[in-house]
């Protein structure tokens, strides 16, 4: 990801964070997909109604899909409104999701939902990331390291 990309992500009215992947996970690799969406699910997160709570991505039939994602039913939708927590396709090129495919078979591997946004021409996309687990050790080293941060911008705040 270059650092255009990550200017026109700062930029998104929409940024929907999954804030427990940084925590439960090391990031190998990182990807940028589109997301298959229908009329009232884009309306939804234009709004900011989704969570990424508990979701995750599979490979299946050759095609990558997020599981679990939580969009909020469109207010003004009526009989046309969509299923909350469905299936939703990610848009990759073949190579890729081979990629991504050959490295799920390892074990401890997974492709974790990081950020969903909207681009500049209004379409939606959800950067996912290749992921390696955490150890329970590696976790308590990363809260050390939040809490030594907060510490040092404590101490910088009353030095000024």
């Amino acid at each position: 990801m270059n650092k255009q990309e990550q200017e026109l992500r700062k930029k998104s009215p929409v940024q929907i964070k999954n804030r427990k992947a940084s925590f439960e996970y090391f990031f190998i690799e990182e990807y940028t997909a589109g997301i298959v969406l229908t009329g009232t699910e884009i309306k939804s997160i234009r709004l900011g109604k989704a969570s990424l709570v508990d979701t995750y991505c599979t490979i299946i039939n050759g095609e990558l899909w997020v599981k679990g994602m939580n969009i909020s039913p469109y207010f003004y939708g009526s009989y046309n409104n969509h299923e909350m927590k469905r299936d939703r396709k990610l848009l990759l090129t073949k190579r890729e999701i081979a990629k991504l495919a050959s490295a799920t078979k390892q074990t401890g591997y997974t492709i974790v939902p990081l950020l969903v946004f909207i681009d500049e021409k209004g379409r939606a996309k959800m950067d996912i990331a290749l992921c390696k687990g955490k150890k329970e050790f590696d976790k308590r080293q990363t809260l050390k390291e939040k809490e030594d941060r907060r510490e040092m911008d404590r101490a910088m705040k009353v030095y000024k």
